[in-house]
Order: C-alpha cells, then sequence, then structure tokens
C-alpha cells in the first residue's frame, strides 16, 4: 500500500512538471492600413491576428503587446515614414470599438487572456486604427512591435 501511495505521488509530481513546461509558437499577421488619405475625415481602421498554439492545455495564457520604438509609449504609437523621420500616429486596441489600448497593462493599457488547449490554435483579433486627418507626406509607414506571451 505504501509504495502504491509513493507512485501515486511521483505520477502526480511528474504531471505537473510537464504542464510548467509547455512549449507555445506564436505567429501575427500585419495590421495593413493600405493608403491612408489626408483628407477623409474618418479614421482608418484595419485588423491584424496573433495566433498562439501551444504543446500543452495552458491557462491562462496573457499577450501583450509592447510599445511603439518610434513614439516610446503606448498612445500614441507612431509608424515612421521610409526614408525619413515623419511619423504616423496609431494604436492598436483590444476590442471592435476600439477603446481599450492593447499594450502591456501600464500606462492605461490592457492586456489579452486566454486559455490555450492542447494543439489548438488561439487566434487573436488585433484592432488597429489610424486618426483622421494628420497632414502626413506621401510614402510608405510601417513599424515593428514585440508581441509577448506569458503562461
Amino acid at each position: 500500500m505504501k509504495t502504491a501511495v509513493k507512485i501515486f505521488m511521483l505520477l502526480l509530481f511528474l504531471s505537473l512538471c510537464n504542464q510548467a513546461h509547455a512549449v507555445c509558437n506564436v505567429t501575427a499577421t500585419s495590421v495593413n492600413f493600405g493608403t491612408y488619405d489626408v483628407f477623409v475625415a474618418t479614421p482608418d481602421d484595419s485588423t491584424g491576428t496573433i495566433t498562439i498554439v501551444c504543446d500543452r492545455n495552458t491557462n491562462p495564457v496573457r499577450t501583450s503587446i509592447g510599445p511603439s520604438p518610434n513614439s516610446g509609449g503606448f498612445n500614441p504609437r507612431q509608424m515612421r515614414r521610409t526614408p525619413g523621420a515623419v511619423r504616423l500616429n496609431y494604436n492598436l486596441f483590444t476590442n471592435t470599438a476600439r477603446t481599450t489600448i492593447w499594450g502591456d497593462g501600464t500606462a492605461g493599457t490592457s492586456t489579452l487572456s486566454s486559455n490555450a488547449r492542447r494543439n489548438r490554435p488561439v487566434t487573436l483579433t488585433v484592432y488597429g486604427r489610424i486618426p483622421a486627418e494628420q497632414d502626413v507626406r506621401i510614402g510608405s509607414y510601417s513599424e515593428t512591435l514585440t508581441v509577448t506571451i506569458t503562461y
């Protein structure tokens, strides 16, 4: 009887250790705003995705998006014109109404938490918005951000 209890405890311990060492992969599709028209009086909205796949059930998985390297913060984020230093304000949000800024949980931003099931992709929508009527030069604007998952 004592041997069975010890084996059960050992199996329980191994099971808990395996859960702590999940491997998760993250992929993202860009938020592509297309052509921005400085004369349009409505914001330019677009979406992208973040997809998370873990090899074990992992609950919860917290997803954050880092600050803008160009603005140094979250509100606003800024894309930079290439070549040059002209910047275009924009932001990323967790909701369709585009009222909750997606960040790292600091400076008034929020993160998203989700439950990852073994080998089942979790796809999160990133809601992007460029405010209307910004006086910027014609050109290509971009920025690269860091997505971090914590589990």
